[in-house]
């Protein structure tokens, strides 16, 4: 099953590239309708939108897939049900595909949904009490979501078709496309986890490392990215974009800060996915969607690669994911380190690495753009915050001492794990650049003073001074006086995200919950049902006891109250 999965994703994964070129060359979009029905005037058409853009997109989903699905042959092998876990991820696989070839508005919503619902059954994969609040957790965010994209179903009605790609050019002006337009960044925003929702995506660590490696990586996080990238044309000149722009940043600043507090391997990683995806959103909502979406798939290869050295990692390290316990792992498993390390360095935008390409040229558009301070400050300190966390992962995982077992073994021999992890670590190495000439028709031009042009260098070694000042355990570290112990609990809990998303939001109703408990069920309705029915019983039966045991004079007197009535009867 791994094998013919991994054989056929990988061979669309070609043929998507082969036609992704002749796209671009020819400059062609087909529009393929396929009428399923047709009765009177009924028509249900599935139209399937294929131009470079989707290609690419596709070409990078059945890449990552398949070498995850070969990935999975080697690390879910302890597994019994192994064919049903591939078999969700081809469900996910199949979903994210309808999502991105579809023009259409409920097609896209079936792909949303079905992506909805496998992540949600690949997160409680392993089933305890912790996958399942992560996974409802997950799945109840994007129900947010769905029920936006829904809305903007029925509000669509009124232009006659859901093919939102015929009518994005004349929609500037029209107020029920504003509402739209809403809606869709909305939904957006729960699928890419952006600030209120960002809680569920270091929740659904709780998944197997595959599938942090696809779903919460590479694919399902970009899908939101991806939908308004198609919608762009749409949404510019909205002040709503500019809102979109401040949450963005300020998700990117969040999970850069709160990644150098975490000390769960999968979780950091998770974070520094936010810190990228808040990227792209306020790239992409200052009006530059080629640019977010070279940075999606230059991100896709990276974080995807960093995610299989982290699921080798905690195999090594006996399923333990606390880089407290890791360190000195590039003596023991070399390869891994060298995937892990070159990962770790085009997340920082190192040069020549794919992710140097696309945030370099993103923030150097930035720095052309008249924005305000706020701003600017938020992307910078967001870089520098990525090597920050970056080189402080580094440091407890390669430099300082193996801190797990007295008695170890730890070994890299899983040819199975490393051919997979190859096949990505030399798309991490190529794919920026390749990109860069592929997808751009012109060159961008950028023209800035020497000091905003070294910028980017700047706070990158900025942020490898703090890191390492960070990390450098000694009995006065830095890192000791850091913070007081309130403010750094404000920002280790991501600006108290998780609890206000579910305590925040759940309290309401169980505080009705205890109310009706307190005033109903165990108030008026005691009172009247329960309680009630047995004082009465109880106070006529003490009123009969005491008419038995002194029965005799009570016979008399009733006797005579018997027969006075009786006499009073016969008188009326």
């Amino acid at each position: 099953m791994c094998f013919i999965s991994f054989f056929f994703l990988f061979f669309f994964s070609l043929m998507n590239f082969f036609f992704m070129i002749y796209f671009i060359m020819e400059n062609k979009v087909f529009f393929l309708e396929w009428e399923i029905i047709s009765f009177n005037s009924l028509s249900i058409v599935m139209s399937i939108l294929l131009d470079w853009m989707s290609l690419l997109f596709m070409m990078f989903v059945l890449m990552i897939s398949s070498s995850v699905i070969y990935y999975s042959k080697s690390y879910m092998s302890s597994e019994l049900n192994l064919n049903r876990f591939i078999i969700l991820v081809l469900l996910f696989v199949f979903s994210m595909i309808l999502l991105i070839i579809s023009p259409n508005m409920i097609s896209i919503f079936l792909g949303w949904d079905g992506l909805g619902l496998v992540s949600y059954c690949l997160v409680i994969y392993y089933q305890n009490v912790k996958s399942y609040n992560a996974g409802m957790l997950t799945a109840l965010s994007n129900r947010i979501g769905d029920v936006m994209i829904l809305m903007i179903i029925s509000w669509m009605m009124n232009y006659g078709s859901w093919n939102y790609i015929f009518f994005l050019n004349f929609m500037n002006n029209d107020y029920m496309m504003k509402i739209i337009s809403v809606l869709l960044i909305i939904a957006a925003m729960t699928k890419s986890a952006q600030i209120p929702f960002s809680s569920w995506l270091p929740a659904a660590m709780a998944a197997p490392t595959p599938v942090s490696a696809l779903v919460h990586s590479s694919t399902l996080v970009t899908a939101g990215v991806y939908l308004l990238i198609r919608f762009n044309m749409m949404l510019i000149d909205m002040i709503f974009l500019k809102f979109l722009l401040l949450l963005a940043g300020l998700t990117m600043f969040m999970a850069g800060i709160s990644a150098n507090y975490e000390f769960d391997l999968k979780k950091i990683i998770a974070l520094s996915t936010l810190s990228q995806l808040g990227l792209m959103m306020s790239i992409l909502s200052m009006g530059m969607s080629d640019l977010a979406f070279f940075h999606l798939l230059t991100h896709a290869m990276f974080k995807a690669l960093l995610f299989m050295c982290a699921g080798v990692v905690i195999h090594m390290m006996n399923d333990t994911q606390d880089i407290r316990y890791m360190g000195g792992i590039s003596l023991y498993i070399p390869l891994t380190s060298l995937c892990l390390n070159i990962s770790n360095l085009a997340l920082c935008g190192l040069p020549f690495l794919a992710g140097f390409y696309s945030k370099d040229l993103i923030l150097e558009m930035v720095s052309m753009s008249n924005l305000n301070l706020l701003i600017f400050f938020l992307y910078y300190l967001s870089t520098g915050l990525t090597m920050f966390y970056t080189i402080r992962l580094l440091f407890y995982l390669m430099v300082n001492d193996y801190n797990l077992m007295v008695i170890y073994n730890l070994y890299d021999e899983d040819y199975v794990m490393l051919k997979s992890m190859f096949m990505l670590l030399f798309m991490s190495l190529v794919v920026g650049s390749f990109l860069s000439w592929m997808i751009f028709s012109y060159p961008y031009m950028i023209y800035l003073p020497f000091n905003l042009k070294m910028m980017v260098i700047y706070v990158v070694l900025m942020g490898l001074l703090m890191g390492y000042m960070i990390s450098d355990m000694k009995i006065y570290s830095t890192n000791k006086f850091m913070m007081t112990y309130n403010l750094s609990n404000f920002l280790c809990l991501m600006w108290f995200m998780p609890s206000l998303s579910t305590y925040g939001v759940n309290i309401y109703f169980l505080k009705i919950g205890q109310n009706l408990l307190k005033n109903v069920d165990m108030g008026w309705s005691e009172m009247y049902s329960g309680q009630g029915m047995f004082n009465v019983l109880k106070n006529y039966s003490i009123f009969y006891n005491f008419y038995q045991m002194n029965n005799f004079k009570i016979y008399l007197f009733s006797f005579f109250f018997w027969m006075l009535i009786f006499y009073l009867l016969l008188l009326m």
